[in-house]
Protein backbone atom coordinates (compact mmCIF):
# COMPACT_ATOMS: atom_id res chain seq x y z
CA UNK A 1 0.00 0.00 0.00
CA UNK A 2 1.09 3.53 -0.65
CA UNK A 3 1.85 6.40 2.61
CA UNK A 4 -1.90 7.91 1.39
CA UNK A 5 -3.95 4.57 0.62
CA UNK A 6 -2.32 3.95 4.46
CA UNK A 7 -3.44 7.13 6.33
CA UNK A 8 -6.85 6.97 4.43
CA UNK A 9 -7.09 3.45 6.60
CA UNK A 10 -5.69 4.92 9.81
CA UNK A 11 -7.98 7.68 9.70
CA UNK A 12 -11.17 5.40 9.16
CA UNK A 13 -10.01 3.29 11.87
CA UNK A 14 -9.74 6.51 14.05
CA UNK A 15 -13.03 7.92 12.94
CA UNK A 16 -14.57 4.43 14.18
CA UNK A 17 -13.03 4.26 17.38
CA UNK A 18 -13.28 7.79 18.34
CA UNK A 19 -17.30 7.72 17.38
CA UNK A 20 -17.35 4.59 19.97
CA UNK A 21 -15.02 7.02 22.59
CA UNK A 22 -18.04 9.17 22.32
CA UNK A 23 -20.99 7.20 22.79
CA UNK A 24 -19.29 5.69 25.97
CA UNK A 25 -18.29 9.24 26.92
CA UNK A 26 -22.00 10.18 26.55
CA UNK A 27 -23.55 7.66 28.71
CA UNK A 28 -20.88 8.15 31.12
CA UNK A 29 -21.52 11.68 31.19
CA UNK A 30 -25.72 10.70 31.29
CA UNK A 31 -25.15 8.62 34.44
CA UNK A 32 -23.29 11.66 36.15
CA UNK A 33 -25.91 13.52 35.60
CA UNK A 34 -27.99 11.14 37.58
CA UNK A 35 -25.93 9.48 40.25
CA UNK A 36 -23.45 12.56 40.49
CA UNK A 37 -20.74 9.56 40.60
CA UNK A 38 -17.38 10.14 38.61
CA UNK A 39 -15.80 6.41 36.92
CA UNK A 40 -12.61 5.40 37.18
CA UNK A 41 -10.22 3.06 35.79
CA UNK A 42 -7.21 1.18 36.67
CA UNK A 43 -4.31 0.22 34.36
CA UNK A 44 -1.78 -2.03 36.03
CA UNK A 45 1.43 -2.77 33.51
CA UNK A 46 3.89 -5.36 33.89
CA UNK A 47 6.70 -6.15 31.95
CA UNK A 48 8.77 -3.62 29.63
CA UNK A 49 9.16 -0.10 28.56
CA UNK A 50 6.66 -1.30 25.87
CA UNK A 51 4.20 -2.41 27.87
CA UNK A 52 4.41 0.85 29.88
CA UNK A 53 3.72 3.04 26.48
CA UNK A 54 1.33 0.53 25.31
CA UNK A 55 -0.89 1.04 28.62
CA UNK A 56 -0.34 5.22 27.99
CA UNK A 57 -2.42 4.40 25.20
CA UNK A 58 -4.70 2.58 26.87
CA UNK A 59 -5.13 5.11 29.19
CA UNK A 60 -5.61 7.98 27.23
CA UNK A 61 -8.66 6.19 25.61
CA UNK A 62 -10.15 5.28 28.97
CA UNK A 63 -9.53 9.05 29.53
CA UNK A 64 -11.52 10.17 26.69
CA UNK A 65 -14.35 8.15 27.47
CA UNK A 66 -14.56 9.79 30.65
CA UNK A 67 -12.55 7.53 33.04
CA UNK A 68 -10.45 9.56 35.82
CA UNK A 69 -7.02 7.05 36.77
CA UNK A 70 -7.18 5.52 40.31
CA UNK A 71 -4.67 3.07 42.05
CA UNK A 72 -7.42 1.65 44.02
CA UNK A 73 -9.10 -1.64 42.96
CA UNK A 74 -12.22 -0.64 45.62
CA UNK A 75 -12.82 2.73 43.32
CA UNK A 76 -12.66 1.37 40.28
CA UNK A 77 -14.91 0.67 37.48
CA UNK A 78 -12.31 -0.76 35.33
CA UNK A 79 -9.61 -2.43 36.36
CA UNK A 80 -7.37 -3.46 32.82
CA UNK A 81 -4.01 -5.72 33.82
CA UNK A 82 -1.46 -5.26 30.80
CA UNK A 83 0.66 -8.36 30.65
CA UNK A 84 3.96 -9.55 30.12
CA UNK A 85 4.85 -12.70 29.48
CA UNK A 86 9.04 -13.36 29.22
CA UNK A 87 9.66 -14.57 32.59
CA UNK A 88 7.35 -16.83 34.65
CA UNK A 89 7.24 -14.64 37.43
CA UNK A 90 4.73 -12.29 35.95
CA UNK A 91 2.69 -14.80 35.17
CA UNK A 92 2.27 -16.21 38.33
CA UNK A 93 2.02 -13.10 39.55
CA UNK A 94 -0.86 -12.24 37.37
CA UNK A 95 -2.82 -14.97 38.22
CA UNK A 96 -2.67 -14.48 41.36
CA UNK A 97 -3.90 -10.40 41.33
CA UNK A 98 -6.50 -11.53 38.94
CA UNK A 99 -7.54 -14.17 41.29
CA UNK A 100 -7.80 -11.67 44.65
CA UNK A 101 -10.62 -9.76 42.42
CA UNK A 102 -13.34 -12.52 42.42
CA UNK A 103 -14.49 -10.86 45.78
CA UNK A 104 -14.73 -7.45 44.08
CA UNK A 105 -16.53 -8.54 41.38
CA UNK A 106 -19.24 -10.50 42.94
CA UNK A 107 -19.66 -6.80 45.54
CA UNK A 108 -19.59 -4.80 42.61
CA UNK A 109 -20.87 -6.94 39.53
CA UNK A 110 -20.47 -4.25 36.69
CA UNK A 111 -16.95 -3.89 37.12
CA UNK A 112 -15.17 -4.47 34.05
CA UNK A 113 -11.87 -6.55 34.46
CA UNK A 114 -9.55 -7.09 30.68
CA UNK A 115 -6.73 -8.27 30.57
CA UNK A 116 -4.30 -7.75 27.31
CA UNK A 117 -1.17 -7.66 26.58
CA UNK A 118 1.79 -10.30 25.25
CA UNK A 119 1.11 -12.90 27.71
CA UNK A 120 -2.71 -12.82 25.81
CA UNK A 121 -0.88 -13.72 22.44
CA UNK A 122 -0.97 -16.99 23.85
CA UNK A 123 -3.38 -20.01 23.60
CA UNK A 124 -2.33 -21.83 26.67
CA UNK A 125 -2.73 -18.54 28.67
CA UNK A 126 -5.88 -17.14 27.35
CA UNK A 127 -7.59 -20.95 27.88
CA UNK A 128 -6.18 -20.56 31.74
CA UNK A 129 -8.23 -17.28 32.15
CA UNK A 130 -11.59 -18.65 30.57
CA UNK A 131 -11.52 -21.69 32.68
CA UNK A 132 -10.15 -20.79 36.12
CA UNK A 133 -10.75 -17.15 35.79
CA UNK A 134 -14.51 -16.40 34.67
CA UNK A 135 -14.64 -12.89 36.26
CA UNK A 136 -12.56 -11.96 33.51
CA UNK A 137 -14.67 -10.03 30.73
CA UNK A 138 -12.14 -8.97 27.98
CA UNK A 139 -9.12 -10.19 26.96
CA UNK A 140 -7.24 -8.87 24.17
CA UNK A 141 -3.85 -8.90 22.67
CA UNK A 142 -0.69 -6.57 21.32
CA UNK A 143 -1.72 -6.08 17.56
CA UNK A 144 -4.89 -4.91 18.43
CA UNK A 145 -4.94 -2.21 20.68
CA UNK A 146 -6.22 0.40 18.42
CA UNK A 147 -9.49 -1.24 18.85
CA UNK A 148 -9.42 -1.18 22.66
CA UNK A 149 -12.79 1.07 22.58
CA UNK A 150 -14.55 -1.21 20.01
CA UNK A 151 -13.84 -4.14 22.40
CA UNK A 152 -14.88 -2.39 25.68
CA UNK A 153 -17.98 -1.31 24.25
CA UNK A 154 -19.07 -4.83 23.65
CA UNK A 155 -17.33 -5.85 26.90
CA UNK A 156 -20.46 -3.58 28.65
CA UNK A 157 -23.05 -5.10 27.53
CA UNK A 158 -21.81 -8.73 27.23
CA UNK A 159 -22.35 -11.22 30.04
CA UNK A 160 -19.98 -13.45 28.96
CA UNK A 161 -15.58 -13.59 28.55
CA UNK A 162 -15.03 -11.53 25.52
CA UNK A 163 -12.14 -12.65 23.66
CA UNK A 164 -10.18 -10.63 20.95
CA UNK A 165 -7.08 -11.58 19.49
CA UNK A 166 -5.08 -10.74 15.90
CA UNK A 167 -2.93 -13.71 15.18
CA UNK A 168 -1.04 -11.54 12.87
CA UNK A 169 0.34 -7.94 13.20
CA UNK A 170 -1.02 -5.69 10.62
CA UNK A 171 -0.11 -2.44 10.16
CA UNK A 172 0.90 0.68 12.92
CA UNK A 173 -2.32 2.62 13.52
CA UNK A 174 -0.83 6.49 14.55
CA UNK A 175 -2.86 9.59 16.11
CA UNK A 176 -3.83 7.15 19.01
CA UNK A 177 -4.62 8.81 21.97
CA UNK A 178 -2.03 9.15 24.92
CA UNK A 179 -2.42 9.24 28.81
CA UNK A 180 1.96 9.92 29.54
CA UNK A 181 2.69 9.37 32.91
CA UNK A 182 5.40 12.13 32.80
CA UNK A 183 5.31 15.15 31.46
CA UNK A 184 9.24 16.06 31.06
CA UNK A 185 10.12 13.20 29.51
CA UNK A 186 8.36 10.50 26.92
CA UNK A 187 8.24 6.83 25.76
CA UNK A 188 8.30 7.16 21.99
CA UNK A 189 7.87 3.71 19.83
CA UNK A 190 9.66 3.72 16.87
CA UNK A 191 9.00 0.03 15.83
CA UNK A 192 7.28 -3.02 17.10
CA UNK A 193 8.29 -6.62 16.53
CA UNK A 194 11.13 -8.42 16.43
CA UNK A 195 12.77 -10.53 13.92
CA UNK A 196 16.20 -12.30 15.80
CA UNK A 197 14.05 -15.11 17.10
CA UNK A 198 16.75 -15.70 19.81
CA UNK A 199 16.01 -19.44 21.30
CA UNK A 200 14.77 -18.43 24.72
CA UNK A 201 12.92 -15.29 23.52
CA UNK A 202 8.87 -14.96 23.32
CA UNK A 203 8.72 -11.69 22.35
CA UNK A 204 8.72 -12.22 18.21
CA UNK A 205 5.55 -15.11 18.56
CA UNK A 206 3.47 -12.08 20.92
CA UNK A 207 4.49 -9.20 19.13
CA UNK A 208 4.95 -10.00 15.56
CA UNK A 209 7.53 -8.96 12.96
CA UNK A 210 9.66 -6.25 12.67
CA UNK A 211 7.86 -2.95 11.76
CA UNK A 212 9.09 0.70 11.50
CA UNK A 213 7.27 3.56 12.05
CA UNK A 214 7.82 6.31 9.08
CA UNK A 215 10.09 8.85 10.38
CA UNK A 216 8.01 11.97 9.35
CA UNK A 217 5.42 10.48 11.87
CA UNK A 218 8.10 10.02 14.61
CA UNK A 219 9.12 13.56 14.51
CA UNK A 220 5.80 14.95 14.24
CA UNK A 221 5.02 13.16 17.88
CA UNK A 222 7.86 14.49 19.04
CA UNK A 223 7.75 17.73 18.08
CA UNK A 224 4.10 17.84 19.71
CA UNK A 225 5.93 16.39 22.97
CA UNK A 226 8.19 19.51 22.91
CA UNK A 227 4.97 21.93 22.64
CA UNK A 228 3.49 20.00 25.71
CA UNK A 229 6.46 20.56 28.07
CA UNK A 230 8.52 17.13 26.92
CA UNK A 231 12.65 17.53 27.55
CA UNK A 232 13.81 14.11 27.21
CA UNK A 233 12.81 11.09 24.78
CA UNK A 234 13.09 7.34 25.29
CA UNK A 235 12.98 5.31 21.63
CA UNK A 236 11.72 2.39 22.30
CA UNK A 237 11.91 -0.90 19.84
CA UNK A 238 12.90 -4.40 20.75
CA UNK A 239 16.10 -4.17 18.45
CA UNK A 240 16.42 -0.04 17.95
CA UNK A 241 19.46 -0.92 16.01
CA UNK A 242 17.12 -2.32 13.13
CA UNK A 243 15.12 0.36 12.54
CA UNK A 244 14.34 0.78 9.31
CA UNK A 245 15.15 -2.05 7.38
CA UNK A 246 11.68 -2.78 6.56
CA UNK A 247 10.94 0.90 5.20
CA UNK A 248 10.70 1.43 1.28
CA UNK A 249 13.28 4.06 2.16
CA UNK A 250 16.82 4.29 2.98
CA UNK A 251 17.06 5.83 6.23
CA UNK A 252 18.18 3.65 9.48
CA UNK A 253 18.66 4.03 13.12
CA UNK A 254 21.35 6.38 12.66
CA UNK A 255 19.58 8.43 10.59
CA UNK A 256 16.61 9.11 12.49
CA UNK A 257 18.95 9.87 15.84
CA UNK A 258 20.25 13.03 13.85
CA UNK A 259 17.15 14.06 12.62
CA UNK A 260 15.76 14.19 16.29
CA UNK A 261 18.91 15.78 17.47
CA UNK A 262 18.19 18.88 15.48
CA UNK A 263 14.38 19.22 17.11
CA UNK A 264 14.22 22.21 19.48
CA UNK A 265 13.33 21.75 22.83
CA UNK A 266 14.51 18.17 23.42
CA UNK A 267 17.31 18.25 25.69
CA UNK A 268 18.02 14.36 25.99
CA UNK A 269 18.08 11.62 23.69
CA UNK A 270 17.63 7.68 25.09
CA UNK A 271 16.85 4.45 23.30
CA UNK A 272 16.47 0.76 24.20
CA UNK A 273 16.69 -2.04 23.30
CA UNK A 274 20.10 -2.33 21.34
CA UNK A 275 21.19 -5.91 19.54
CA UNK A 276 25.00 -6.10 19.71
CA UNK A 277 25.09 -7.62 16.14
CA UNK A 278 23.29 -4.43 14.80
CA UNK A 279 25.05 -1.79 16.75
CA UNK A 280 27.47 -0.38 13.43
CA UNK A 281 30.19 2.01 13.45
CA UNK A 282 27.79 4.62 12.06
CA UNK A 283 25.24 4.32 14.56
CA UNK A 284 28.54 4.63 16.82
CA UNK A 285 29.47 7.94 15.11
CA UNK A 286 26.14 9.43 15.33
CA UNK A 287 25.76 8.58 19.35
CA UNK A 288 29.18 10.22 19.14
CA UNK A 289 28.41 13.64 17.38
CA UNK A 290 24.83 14.02 18.47
CA UNK A 291 25.38 16.00 21.70
CA UNK A 292 21.63 15.06 22.72
CA UNK A 293 22.46 11.46 22.81
CA UNK A 294 22.61 10.62 26.22
CA UNK A 295 26.41 8.84 27.32
CA UNK A 296 24.41 5.23 28.51
CA UNK A 297 23.80 2.46 25.88
CA UNK A 298 21.95 -0.74 27.12
CA UNK A 299 23.71 -3.27 25.26
CA UNK A 300 22.27 -7.06 26.31
CA UNK A 301 24.97 -9.80 26.24
CA UNK A 302 23.04 -12.41 27.69
CA UNK A 303 26.21 -14.90 27.84
CA UNK A 304 30.08 -15.18 28.11
CA UNK A 305 30.30 -18.25 26.39
CA UNK A 306 30.32 -18.78 22.45
CA UNK A 307 28.56 -22.18 22.83
CA UNK A 308 25.67 -20.65 25.19
CA UNK A 309 25.56 -17.78 22.55
CA UNK A 310 25.28 -20.03 19.50
CA UNK A 311 22.32 -22.01 21.58
CA UNK A 312 20.72 -18.81 21.98
CA UNK A 313 20.77 -17.64 18.33
CA UNK A 314 22.50 -14.36 19.37
CA UNK A 315 24.32 -14.23 15.88
CA UNK A 316 27.88 -12.76 17.68
CA UNK A 317 30.41 -14.37 19.90
CA UNK A 318 32.51 -13.35 23.09
CA UNK A 319 34.95 -11.48 21.01
CA UNK A 320 32.76 -9.75 19.02
CA UNK A 321 31.00 -8.55 21.57
CA UNK A 322 34.18 -7.18 22.98
CA UNK A 323 35.38 -5.49 20.25
CA UNK A 324 31.90 -3.57 19.85
CA UNK A 325 32.27 -2.11 23.56
CA UNK A 326 35.80 -1.40 22.35
CA UNK A 327 34.70 0.94 20.07
CA UNK A 328 32.30 2.74 21.53
CA UNK A 329 34.07 3.01 24.68
CA UNK A 330 36.70 4.84 22.66
CA UNK A 331 34.74 6.79 20.89
CA UNK A 332 32.97 8.16 23.51
CA UNK A 333 34.51 8.23 26.62
CA UNK A 334 32.85 7.92 30.10
CA UNK A 335 29.86 6.45 28.52
CA UNK A 336 27.61 4.37 30.94
CA UNK A 337 27.17 0.48 29.69
CA UNK A 338 23.85 -1.43 31.02
CA UNK A 339 23.01 -5.22 29.92
CA UNK A 340 21.31 -8.17 30.53
CA UNK A 341 22.78 -11.32 31.78
CA UNK A 342 21.10 -14.77 31.59
CA UNK A 343 22.66 -17.38 34.14
CA UNK A 344 21.81 -21.32 33.44
CA UNK A 345 20.76 -21.35 30.05
CA UNK A 346 19.92 -25.08 28.97
CA UNK A 347 23.53 -26.58 28.17
CA UNK A 348 25.47 -24.26 30.05
CA UNK A 349 28.21 -25.77 32.17
CA UNK A 350 30.03 -23.70 34.74
CA UNK A 351 33.20 -23.28 32.25
CA UNK A 352 30.29 -21.62 30.32
CA UNK A 353 29.79 -18.98 33.31
CA UNK A 354 33.20 -18.94 33.65
CA UNK A 355 33.42 -16.62 30.18
CA UNK A 356 30.23 -14.39 31.23
CA UNK A 357 31.96 -13.70 34.43
CA UNK A 358 34.91 -12.86 32.09
CA UNK A 359 32.95 -10.31 29.92
CA UNK A 360 31.56 -8.73 33.11
CA UNK A 361 34.91 -8.11 35.03
CA UNK A 362 36.34 -6.65 31.10
CA UNK A 363 33.54 -4.69 29.78
CA UNK A 364 32.60 -3.14 33.54
CA UNK A 365 29.51 -2.38 33.39
CA UNK A 366 27.73 0.60 35.49
CA UNK A 367 24.76 -1.59 35.95
CA UNK A 368 23.23 -5.33 35.31
CA UNK A 369 19.92 -6.82 35.15
CA UNK A 370 20.37 -10.53 35.89
CA UNK A 371 17.86 -13.29 35.20
CA UNK A 372 18.03 -17.24 36.00
CA UNK A 373 16.74 -18.90 32.80
CA UNK A 374 13.06 -19.05 32.62
CA UNK A 375 11.87 -21.69 30.32
CA UNK A 376 9.03 -20.40 27.98
CA UNK A 377 6.51 -22.39 26.12
CA UNK A 378 6.87 -22.35 22.39
CA UNK A 379 10.39 -21.12 22.10
CA UNK A 380 13.16 -23.72 20.94
CA UNK A 381 15.32 -23.59 24.15
CA UNK A 382 11.85 -24.72 26.27
CA UNK A 383 13.12 -28.11 24.42
CA UNK A 384 17.04 -28.28 25.70
CA UNK A 385 17.77 -29.81 28.40
CA UNK A 386 19.72 -28.50 31.90
CA UNK A 387 23.29 -30.06 32.77
CA UNK A 388 23.48 -28.16 36.12
CA UNK A 389 21.32 -28.25 39.01
CA UNK A 390 19.02 -25.32 40.55
CA UNK A 391 21.30 -25.10 43.06
CA UNK A 392 24.45 -24.71 40.74
CA UNK A 393 22.41 -22.07 38.62
CA UNK A 394 21.63 -19.79 42.22
CA UNK A 395 25.10 -20.24 42.98
CA UNK A 396 26.61 -19.13 39.85
CA UNK A 397 23.91 -16.37 40.01
CA UNK A 398 24.81 -15.22 43.20
CA UNK A 399 28.36 -14.89 42.36
CA UNK A 400 26.97 -12.72 39.05
CA UNK A 401 25.46 -10.80 41.65
CA UNK A 402 28.50 -10.27 44.13
CA UNK A 403 30.87 -9.26 41.29
CA UNK A 404 28.69 -6.73 39.07
CA UNK A 405 27.66 -4.92 42.28
CA UNK A 406 31.39 -4.70 43.50
CA UNK A 407 31.55 -2.92 40.10
CA UNK A 408 28.68 -0.64 40.19
CA UNK A 409 30.00 0.33 43.33
CA UNK A 410 33.44 1.16 42.16
CA UNK A 411 32.19 2.91 39.33
CA UNK A 412 29.67 4.57 41.12
CA UNK A 413 32.82 5.98 43.66
CA UNK A 414 34.14 7.85 40.93
CA UNK A 415 31.10 10.48 40.80
CA UNK A 416 32.32 11.56 44.63
CA UNK A 417 32.90 15.25 44.70
CA UNK A 418 32.00 15.92 40.65
CA UNK A 419 29.19 17.99 39.79
CA UNK A 420 26.67 16.18 36.95
CA UNK A 421 23.64 17.74 35.28
CA UNK A 422 20.11 16.05 36.36
CA UNK A 423 16.96 16.18 35.36
CA UNK A 424 14.60 16.38 37.88
CA UNK A 425 11.91 13.51 38.40
CA UNK A 426 10.25 15.19 41.81
CA UNK A 427 10.20 14.19 45.17
CA UNK A 428 11.65 10.63 45.95
CA UNK A 429 8.94 7.83 46.59
CA UNK A 430 11.20 7.38 49.90
CA UNK A 431 11.34 10.86 51.32
CA UNK A 432 9.18 14.15 49.79
CA UNK A 433 11.75 16.68 50.98
CA UNK A 434 14.23 15.30 49.12
CA UNK A 435 14.09 15.26 44.91
CA UNK A 436 15.20 12.62 42.55
CA UNK A 437 16.73 12.88 39.13
CA UNK A 438 18.92 11.12 36.26
CA UNK A 439 22.14 11.80 35.28
CA UNK A 440 23.03 12.00 31.08
CA UNK A 441 24.87 8.48 31.96
CA UNK A 442 21.58 7.51 34.22
CA UNK A 443 22.50 7.22 37.43
CA UNK A 444 19.84 8.44 39.89
CA UNK A 445 20.67 11.00 42.02
CA UNK A 446 18.43 11.99 45.31
CA UNK A 447 19.62 15.80 45.95
CA UNK A 448 18.28 18.90 48.30
CA UNK A 449 17.40 22.14 46.95
CA UNK A 450 14.58 23.91 45.06
CA UNK A 451 13.69 22.91 41.66
CA UNK A 452 10.67 21.73 39.37
CA UNK A 453 9.77 18.45 37.93
CA UNK A 454 11.86 18.90 34.78
CA UNK A 455 14.34 21.36 35.58
CA UNK A 456 17.99 20.33 34.22
CA UNK A 457 20.33 21.29 37.51
CA UNK A 458 23.77 20.74 38.60
CA UNK A 459 24.40 18.39 41.40
CA UNK A 460 26.91 18.02 43.60
CA UNK A 461 27.25 14.59 44.35
CA UNK A 462 28.33 13.85 48.10
CA UNK A 463 27.58 10.54 49.03
CA UNK A 464 27.81 7.14 46.84
CA UNK A 465 25.63 4.00 47.23
CA UNK A 466 25.63 0.77 45.10
CA UNK A 467 22.69 1.97 43.02
CA UNK A 468 22.18 5.59 43.53
CA UNK A 469 24.07 8.72 44.50
CA UNK A 470 23.35 11.72 46.72
CA UNK A 471 24.14 15.33 46.48
CA UNK A 472 23.07 19.13 46.40
CA UNK A 473 22.26 21.55 44.15
CA UNK A 474 24.59 23.97 43.29
CA UNK A 475 23.38 25.99 40.00
CA UNK A 476 20.36 25.39 37.98
CA UNK A 477 20.89 25.05 34.09
CA UNK A 478 17.65 26.33 32.59
CA UNK A 479 13.91 25.70 34.46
Amino acid sequence: MTRREIEHINHEVLKKQNDIIQRIKQNNENEYHKTGRIKYARVITYGCQQNNSDSEKLKGMLKLMGYNQTEDNEEADVILFNTCCVRENAELKLYGNIGALKNLKKKKPDLIIGVCGCMMQQKHAVEMIKEKYRHVDLIFGTHNIYRFPEIFEKALHEKYTLIDILDTEGFIVENLPVERDEKHKAWVTIMYGCNNFCSYCIVPYVRGRERSRNPEDIIKEIKNLVQDGCREVTLLGQNVNSYGKDLKIEFDFADLLYKINSIDGIERIRFMTSHPKDLSNKLIKVMSECSKICEHLHLPFQAGSNKILKLMNRVYTKEEYLEKVKRIKEAIPGIALTTDIIVGFPGETTEDFEDTLDIVRKVRFDQAFTFIYSKREGTPAAEMMDIISEEEKQYNFNRLIEVQNKISREINESYKDNIYEVLVDGPSKTNKNILTGRTRTGKVVNFKGDANIGDLVNVKIKEVHTWSLNGEVVMSNQS
